[in-house]
């Protein structure tokens, strides 16, 4: 059973812009340290880490903007496979699917919420 989808799309250039306005500080708010090593580990980091700003906000609209859940509580992982999952604080007991796109200029996230 299907609780929810969200989608959403971000694009690269305004997540390299808010990095260049506010450096470290945006990155602490919105993202985990896990997160943030990955994206860095990239020649450019700025499409990993608007793919994963597109997840946590496809995440909150799938879950309904559910109270208690911030940016940085909703971590995008990658399991060994290389494909990226979603990881919860423990009070939310869903289980998120996500697929990811990236373009040059923008990148899609779309996510579907179903029961454990």
């Amino acid at each position: 059973m299907i609780e929810g989808v969200g989608v959403d799309i971000v694009s690269v250039e305004r997540v390299r812009k808010l990095y260049q306005r506010f450096g470290s500080k945006f990155l602490r708010k919105i993202f985990s340290e896990e997160e943030i090593s990955y994206s860095f580990n990239h020649s450019n980091p700025f499409p990993h880490l608007a793919a994963r700003f597109a997840v946590k906000e496809a995440v909150i609209k799938a879950l309904k903007k559910p109270k208690g859940l911030t940016f940085k509580d909703i971590k995008v992982v990658n399991n060994t496979d290389g494909s990226p999952k979603v990881v919860l604080p423990e009070n939310f007991r869903k289980k998120i699917l996500i697929s990811i796109s990236h373009e040059k200029k923008y990148t899609v996230a779309f996510v579907v919420v179903i029961p454990y």
